[in-house]
């Protein structure tokens, strides 16, 4: 074995091991998926050639310690990994005429969940395979998950919690310093699965898919995988796709699975084979890492050659400007690519790219258009010292290892992104079609400036119809949307300000008591404002000091001449609930939703708060028989627990 060698397998286990412990403990990407795939492979094919294995390979070590923050447990059974492949032919050799089930290998966080006498008893994560992290807490705020099951005995199952494109998009627009923490739903997830607030968890909408049984005591299978599934399903869980495959079919699964992950809504990176003989599968055993009953099989990038055009430096309201590679054209998995995100400093540099450079591009999981290396390296990209936006200057700051581009100026227009996305939410103006991608696009060509600059974006009606994702018709959408909000009330108004501990419902219960004057409101002092009910001296406070900054009155004075602000018309005689306070809790039947039966109350003069105290008069509860705190709270407190019919025959009838 020559040193060289040596010398090449100790660089690989310390990059690789890099690059694993900021995906995986940092939630920082350093390394796109191909090249970490890349550099794994080459290190596999090296230790198998000169038979030396380091202890710290990434190739016999399973992930990371879980992070110190949540109890630790050991597992009964070490969760080890999956061996894999790209080769479609091989998968189909795998098989050896068993017959398999071939599912989606979700891209998440795998979760054991552990069920005693039908209730949820412990949810850890998989941690390092070894020991995994307690989250049990948050497990019972996953959006799917059945907090009790008809099977009585002890049930131990795993799975994955995800968070679909849809809700990541969405979710990561709330997220403070969302750009730096999460770049992907998988980061995303990891970061709420283990939140230590679980009111935090329950608000990102995580999922959970089973994928196998661990033990279930005294029921019959039949020996058959699938049976342990369908099991899963008819307890309430909602198990991971997956198809029935023999050597004859596994070809056109796989051609299945492959055409709907264009427009799958869970993130997938692969798929999953394990034998549908259970006995089969447990007689073959396990290698130090894989076991041998299943394998992965993972997308075989489709690489295209182009040339690099330009980068594109985009600015976020965090100050983070984004390296975004521009390039010739290329179709990939059956749509046409321009752009890639280069994430930070560190990978931009990494890859040495520079304007004419070839580079090859490739979607990450099918989806995510990445540059998988560049094939010139001229290293000639300079790197802006003024931000795009401000022309305020830029400065390089180097966290966990990863160097990224940020704006240096605190009044950048770009960081207002987050101010704006509040303004346009569904609870303020409720503006259609600008999300917040669009709003960094505008306000990074320098289109918006402050809130009443929306009302007159159709001056650029052009330009927009050039930007990316839209067209005439999206554009018309977005002016007609724009109109519409001009049209509006004065509390959301008020909350679309994005006024520091002003919501929605605060906003109203101002409006009501200065009788929807806001000239009264934005003059009035802390004392009178910490008067009212529910508004109290820390609310007050940050509404004057909010109204007492000249910045701020003369954006609210600009906005106003763009909105037809309507004022609730109050009818003493419908104020039937004038002093009456409520805690809603539980599902509904008679109202949409909680907030519709709150928006009731209010508009008859009552209160809606989120505790039982002294002060309440009703708790509405459909299950008024249940142990739940706010029950036994009331209950401590002689208050009256109301389902809606009783609320309603009570309290509204006239």
């Amino acid at each position: 074995m020559s040193q060289n060698k040596m010398t090449e397998i100790k660089e690989l286990v310390e990059r690789l091991n890099k690059a694993s412990e900021a995906y995986y403990a940092n939630d920082t990407e350093i390394m796109s998926n191909f090249e970490y795939d890349k550099l794994y492979d080459r290190l596999a094919a090296l230790e198998e050639e000169t038979g030396i294995v380091l202890a710290n390979s990434p190739t016999v070590n399973v992930g990371y310690e879980a992070v110190e923050e949540l109890p630790k447990e050991r597992h009964e059974k070490p969760m080890l990994s999956l061996g894999k492949t790209k080769d479609r032919e091989e998968l189909q050799a795998w098989l050896k005429g068993n017959e398999a089930l071939l599912s989606w290998k979700l891209d998440g966080l795998t979760i054991v969940l552990t069920y005693v006498d039908g209730k949820l008893l412990k949810a850890v994560t998989r941690g390092n395979g070894e020991v995994g992290e307690v989250i049990t807490n948050n497990a019972r705020v996953f959006k799917n998950i059945p907090l009790n099951i008809a099977y009585q005995g002890e049930l131990v199952l795993r799975g994955e919690a995800v968070i679909t494109y849809a809700d990541f998009e969405k979710i990561n627009a709330q997220i403070e310093d969302a750009e730096d923490k999460y770049k992907n739903p998988r980061n995303l997830c990891s970061g709420s699965v283990r939140q230590l607030n679980n009111e935090i968890t329950a608000k990102r909408n995580v999922n959970f898919f089973a994928f196998s049984l661990v033990k279930a005591d005294a029921i019959e299978f039949s020996n058959s995988r699938e049976a342990q599934l369908q099991f899963l399903k008819e307890q309430g869980f909602d198990i991971v796709e997956y198809k029935k495959v023999n050597e004859d079919t596994i070809l056109d699964a796989i051609s299945y699975f492959e055409q709907k992950i264009q427009t799958y809504e869970v993130p997938s990176d692969g798929l999953v084979l394990t034998y549908e003989d259970i006995a089969y599968g447990k007689s073959l055993g396990t290698t130090a890492k894989f076991p041998r009953d299943s394998i992965a099989f993972k997308w075989a990038d489709e690489l295209r050659e182009t040339t690099l055009r330009e980068i594109e430096w985009s600015p976020s309201r965090t100050g983070l400007i984004n390296p975004v590679a521009i390039f010739e054209p290329v179709e990939l998995e059956g749509t046409t690519v321009s752009r890639a995100s280069v994430h930070n400093i560190s990978i931009m540099r990494g890859l040495k790219l520079g304007i004419g450079d070839r580079i090859m591009v490739y979607k990450a999981n099918m989806i995510i258009p990445q540059i998988a290396e560049n094939l010139t390296m001229s290293d000639t990209i300079v790197i802006p010292e003024i931000c795009p936006v401000c022309g305020g200057r830029t400065e390089i700051k180097q966290i966990n290892e990863v160097q990224s581009l940020y704006c240096s100026n605190p009044s950048c227009d770009a960081k207002k992104i987050k101010s704006f996305t509040l303004f346009v939410s569904r609870d303020a103006m409720n503006i259609d079609g600008l999300s917040e991608a669009t709003l960094e696009k505008l306000i990074a060509k320098g289109f918006l400036h402050e809130y009443a600059d929306i009302f007159h974006l159709d001056v650029y009606k052009d330009e927009i119809m050039q930007m990316e994702g839209f067209g005439e018709k999206s554009c018309q959408n977005l002016l007609q949307s724009i109109e519409n909000a001009r049209k509006t009330t004065l509390p959301k108004m008020i909350y679309s300000l994005g006024i520091a501990n002003i919501g929605l419902a605060n906003a109203k219960v101002l409006c009501r008591e200065f009788k929807f004057d806001l000239e009264a409101m934005m003059q009035a002092e802390v004392n009178e404002l910490a008067m009212i009910d529910g508004i109290g001296e820390v609310i007050a406070t940050s509404f004057r000091d909010y109204f007492q900054d000249e910045t701020n009155v003369s954006a609210v004075r600009n906005l106003l001449p763009e909105l037809t602000i309507e004022i609730e018309q109050i009818d003493a005689s419908e104020r039937t609930l004038d002093g009456k306070v409520f805690v809603i809790t539980g599902s509904l039947v008679h109202f949409e939703n909680r907030n519709a039966l709150k928006e009731l109350i209010e508009r008859k003069g009552g209160k809606v708060t989120g505790s039982v105290t002294g002060k309440t008069d009703c708790l509405i509860n459909n299950d008024s028989t249940s142990n739940s705190s706010k029950n036994k709270k009331a209950k401590e407190l002689g208050i009256a627990i109301m389902t809606e019919e009783e609320f309603m025959s009570v309290y509204l009838q006239q």
